[in-house]
């Protein structure tokens, strides 16, 4: 029963993120367009990997700076220095891991494009 509940309280939150968070719903969309043209390009088994790995690392530090700021916002509600830092720092996390995936989908995808456009 606990592992239920375990499931049921990710799950929520997961909902909570989809529903609050407008970068939360950008980087799933994203997600799901990348898994489309995975399909449509018929990457690799080890590009496969890549890509799950970009998307779930994307949407899983989104979902920590959610929680960290959400979490912050409890603690301090005024503005602080100290608390800006932190949610600055959470914020970087999130480039740094969508950056990464950028590049990471560019040379997946980059090659493919070029190929499909020479085959036209």
């Amino acid at each position: 029963m606990k592992l239920i509940k375990s499931f049921a309280y990710a799950w929520a939150g997961i909902r909570s993120c989809f529903q609050s968070e407008p970068n939360f719903r950008i980087h799933s969309v994203l997600g799901i367009v990348v898994l489309v043209f995975s399909m449509v390009f018929n990457i690799s088994t080890i590009e496969w990997m890549a890509v799950c790995f970009c998307i779930a690392f994307v949407i899983t530090m989104e979902m920590l700076n959610t929680a960290l700021e959400k979490l912050c916002d409890v603690i301090h509600k005024e503005v602080h220095p100290g608390i800006k830092n932190v949610k600055d720092m959470a914020a970087g996390a999130v480039l740094v891991a969508a950056l990464f995936s950028l590049i990471t989908g560019a040379i997946i995808f980059i090659p493919k494009i070029i190929s499909f456009i020479q085959s036209i």
